[in-house]
């Protein structure tokens, strides 16, 4: 098999000569551990692009704070002023374009990717040598709720969309569409599947209530994520924290993966229920606690129990790789080398 029918396979529960491979070249795994963490993935290439060695970041002088601490603000083409404590790691909004419900009217989104010219030629030719070299590929998609957040703040998005304030509907509106953009570029593109994302839940119960999520989110996703469906391309969302009770919802509009926090959830029960559903499942092995507190027994105990729970084997999932900030290097090399035993 190639990396891409060998992807296509698992996504869509079919038997694979090999379970595919993902990595996500997170900048303070580099930062932290530097070419070591290169070598280490280039002993076991994924099936989602080429290995490349990635440059060490270099952090300017200027970056860190008095005390030696690192420290930076940076804005956003949104208008977000986001203060960074951890390099490498999404940082927390520190000031916001819109603050109250008389701001929305008067806000304006960037401009979405272009369809035409030089900016898109270049990404379309990306695409295409990327598939051509037999490699799976994602395109973009959009946030929904995220944005909202990062815009407006946790407290106003939530309070306007319990009682259903106008202006917070007419945001959520141009989101939609912004992303539904993003979205037609990575069919245009010629992409394989769209990657959208958006952290619905917490660590036993969802944000908000199911109907209030279906009310809201769930027509302005389809709408968003339509002309991939439309086009044929899979659907892959990431949602943070507990959210069974809306994966068959996600699953009716269009989405044909997820890649879910696994500790939220009884593993075999979210394995059955994803099966249940034809939902294809990005294993990421739980970085809040073994990956960084654990030892690299556990962390090859955890594969062990993802491999066999999930019945990789037959299809349906797929490992994910991310080196966050605080892995020991000990334990990245125990989660590599026990999926290549696994492969």
């Amino acid at each position: 098999m190639t990396s891409s029918e060998r992807v296509k396979s698992a996504m869509r529960y079919r038997p694979v000569d090999k379970v595919p491979l993902q990595y996500y070249y997170c900048p303070v795994g580099y930062y932290e551990h530097g070419e070591r963490l290169n070598d280490l993935y280039a002993s076991l290439p994924g099936d989602f692009g080429p290995f490349r060695r990635v440059p060490i970041p270099v952090i300017p002088k200027e970056n860190f704070d008095s005390e030696g601490r690192y420290h930076e603000f940076r804005t956003d083409e949104w208008g977000v002023v986001w203060e960074y404590r951890i390099f490498g790691i999404t940082g927390i909004p520190y000031r916001r374009p819109i603050n109250c419900p008389e701001d929305i009217s008067r806000y304006w989104l960037p401009d979405p990717p272009p369809l035409s010219g030089p900016g898109f030629d270049s990404y379309k030719a990306s695409v295409k040598a990327s598939r051509d070299a037999g490699y799976y590929t994602f395109g973009g998609g959009g946030s929904l709720y995220e944005r909202l957040l990062h815009l407006y703040g946790d407290e106003n998005v939530l309070c306007d969309i319990m009682t259903d304030e106008p202006e917070i509907n007419e945001l959520e509106d141009k989101l939609a569409e912004f992303g539904r953009q993003i979205v037609i570029r990575s069919v245009k593109a010629g992409c394989d599947g769209i990657s959208i994302g958006d952290d619905y839940g917490m660590e036993g119960r969802m944000v908000m209530s199911p109907k209030r999520w279906r009310e809201f989110f769930k027509p302005r996703i389809k709408y968003m994520i339509d002309p991939a469906v439309s086009a044929g391309l899979d659907v892959h969302c990431h949602s943070c924290g507990y959210i069974m009770p809306i994966l068959p919802d996600l699953r009716e509009i269009g989405v044909t993966s997820i890649w879910p926090q696994l500790p939220a959830y009884n593993m075999s029960e979210l394995a059955y229920r994803c099966r249940e559903l034809g939902l294809a499942v990005a294993i990421h092995t739980d970085r809040a606690r073994i990956m960084t507190y654990g030892t690299p027994g556990d962390v090859r105990e955890l594969v062990r129990r993802e491999f066999e729970t999930f019945r990789m084997d037959e299809g349906g999932s797929w490992f994910y790789v991310e080196a966050d900030n605080g892995f020991p290097f000990e334990n990245l090399e125990a989660l590599v080398n026990t999926i290549a035993e696994y492969r």
